[in-house]
């Protein structure tokens, strides 16, 4: 918590990847911090919490993702001393490679990390530090869309697809927020680490921000398309999702397949990532999802229409993969899938 009565220096790295939400919503949370709620509620003088700048690979005004108009304030090779530096998300395909695009900004970070500067990145601004080298050993998050990339790429990394914010390190100048909006989290943690939790809680209160408690596997796509050149295996996914069903999937899909049980499951793994009966229970568990956003069937229907007679199985293999029980997560999203039909 910051005792001086001076704002604290915090500096916003913008990029042309950058995506123009995340950069100015933090940068809007951050000035409106010790001065918006003392405003409309009138209950204390407004006072000014931190000192925020844009800083980029130059000074000179460029457009980010989307063509968002930006104008740093200054250069990283000029940029004065700072207490805290915030890296927003970037439009990145989970395919994209950073390998050799920023040399200068991966010394830079390394630099300000040495220098005692504390470092959060919300979202894919994750793949950044971890580029740099900054997470090699540690525990991080970024959005769950990101999880393969972070396992064929930084194997180094401890990556937590399912936390919406990670310290990596026990001094905390090193932070990594989930999906793209868990620059709400990110914010809220700042304000409540730099200035005080009080502080926190009126900026939540202001512009209705919510604490992602539940992290990010109630959100997270359990079923993704693997790019790969094995045809046997490609067949396979495609069987599966038309028989999901049948509760005797797998033992179908041998026949089908017509190889050996331990070669076709060596040779699936091999080219999604994930084992054949996980590949399975995930395609199930994604239409029981779908059942409970948009329909009123009971969960014994539920557990049923995805392929398992037992309810019970259904409902501690649902909480294990989403997070949630199947009655909390319909709770969750039915109401939004139903505000928005």
């Amino acid at each position: 918590m910051n005792a001086s009565s001076q704002p604290v220096r915090a500096q916003i790295l913008a990029l042309p990847e950058t995506a123009g939400s995340a950069l100015y919503g933090m940068l809007d949370v951050l000035l409106a911090t010790g001065n918006l709620w003392q405003t409309l509620v009138a209950d204390e003088p407004p006072r000014r919490c931190f000192e925020v700048s844009i800083v980029a690979l130059s000074d000179s005004p460029f457009h980010c993702g989307h063509g968002i108009p930006v104008e740093p304030v200054c250069s990283i090779s000029q940029a004065p001393p700072a207490e805290l530096l915030i890296i927003p998300e970037i439009w990145l395909a989970p395919e994209e490679r950073l390998d050799g695009r920023y040399p200068e900004l991966m010394r830079w970070l390394q630099a300000q990390y040495r220098a005692g500067v504390a470092i959060y990145s919300a979202c894919s601004g994750a793949i950044l530090l971890a580029e740099s080298g900054l997470l090699d050993n540690c525990a991080a998050t970024s959005h769950w869309g990101y999880q393969d990339l972070f396992r064929q790429r930084y194997p180094q990394v401890r990556f937590h697809p399912e936390a919406n914010l990670v310290v990596a390190q026990p001094n905390g100048r090193l932070v990594t927020a989930g999906g793209t909006t868990s620059w709400h989290d990110l914010a809220l943690h700042i304000i409540a680490r730099h200035i005080g939790i009080g502080e926190a809680l009126r900026i939540a209160k202001v512009y209705l921000l919510k604490w992602h408690d539940e992290g990010q596997l109630p959100f997270t796509g359990l079923v993704r398309r693997t790019p790969h050149a094995d045809a046997v295996v490609r067949r396979c996914e495609s069987w599966l999702q038309d028989n999901f069903q049948d509760s005797q999937a797998l033992a179908h899909l041998l026949q089908q397949a017509a190889l050996p049980e331990r070669t076709l499951k060596r040779r699936f793994k091999q080219a999604t990532g994930c084992s054949l009966i996980e590949y399975l229970q995930n395609l199930r568990i994604e239409a029981a999802k779908r059942l409970l956003e948009q329909s009123r069937l009971a969960i014994e229907d539920i557990s049923l229409a995805a392929g398992y007679e037992d309810t019970s199985f259904f409902r501690r293999l649902f909480k294990r993969l989403t997070g949630l029980t199947p009655g909390q997560y319909r709770r969750l999203f039915q109401p939004l899938a139903r505000a928005l039909d």
